[in-house]
């Protein structure tokens, strides 16, 4: 233990007050409208990033954009060995940026850039890149390594399981079970509700996470049989594409339990941090429902 750690720790509980917790989320959803729930979350600790006015999608961006300098904020107070560990988990942001680089080359919309800052991987270098080639080819130069392909998708998935793979062996234990379990959403998403096969790149790091034997899975019930039990979890009990939402909302809840037993340790360590940024996480998600449903005229449905 270090005093980098103890500061980190004790700065990662008290970061919790920033988020707005279930009860507050389900007051923001019942709103009769976006506008009303906007205004209400810019007076929040979310007003970092939010501003009343903002239409829905802007809003939404923002709760991230805030949920990202707490990140920041936090990685300041951590030793090398924390800061590293929240650059790995920020490289999520980065993949954001990267999928919206790829809209605006491609002539579509596109949302603005996350700032990471000193949590950047790579994205400095990738945001000059001029076409899916030099995406390409910025990638395999850098940490994150050929997402095996140069087509949108294929950068997409690529990057997703590369984060995964990187997460899986670094994270403390108590966290590799998240990153199982969201590849097994994320490829049975992709072969089994979409009904497209991995890109050839991407095979031996999905691999590498699940088994050979759950890709060549014919259904998601049969993919659920074959999984490896840390990413067992996350599919069972799903045995059709149309539930995999529910799938989702599952391992959401999972690791927000997570976090906050991580929470309630003792220690001045890595797990207090962790368990701080999978709360946060789970509360922004919860917020961007919250928005959505007030946009449509309340409810809170979704948050239950």
């Amino acid at each position: 233990m270090t005093a980098a750690w103890v500061s980190g720790s004790t700065r990662a509980r008290a970061l919790l007050s920033r988020g707005l917790g279930p009860r507050r989320a389900r007051r923001l959803a019942a709103c009769d409208s976006c506008a009303e729930a906007v205004a209400v979350l810019a007076r929040s600790s979310y007003g970092h990033d939010v501003r009343p006015g903002q239409r829905l999608a802007d809003a939404q961006w923002a709760v991230l954009a805030t949920l990202l300098w707490h990140l920041r904020v936090l990685a300041g107070w951590l030793p090398r060995e924390g800061g590293e560990m929240m650059r790995l988990i920020a490289r999520w942001f980065e993949i954001a940026n990267v999928d919206e680089l790829m809209c605006r080359l491609s002539g579509r919309p596109a949302e603005p850039e996350f700032v990471l800052g000193s949590l950047a991987t790579t994205w400095p270098r990738l945001r000059g890149c001029r076409s899916l080639t030099e995406i390409r080819a910025t990638l395999t130069a850098s940490p994150w390594g050929d997402p095996g392909g140069a087509a949108r998708r294929e950068i997409q998935l690529g990057m997703r399981l590369s984060w995964a793979e990187r997460l899986a062996a670094t994270l403390p234990p108590a966290a590799r079970g998240w990153v199982a379990g969201a590849t097994a959403l994320l490829v049975a998403r992709e072969r089994h509700a979409e009904r497209r096969e991995l890109p050839a790149g991407t095979g031996e790091r999905s691999w590498a996470l699940l088994g050979p034997d759950a890709l060549a899975a014919a259904s998601v019930a049969d993919m659920t049989a074959r999984l490896p039990s840390s990413a067992r979890w996350a599919l069972l009990e799903i045995d059709d594409p149309s539930g995999l939402w529910t799938a989702e909302r599952r391992w959401w809840r999972r690791v927000e339990d997570d976090g906050r037993a991580l929470l309630a340790g003792s220690a001045f360590s890595a797990g207090p941090v962790l368990g701080a940024v999978a709360v946060l996480a789970a509360d922004a998600r919860r917020v961007r429902a919250a928005l959505e449903l007030a946009a449509r005229g309340g409810g809170d449905d979704v948050l239950l």
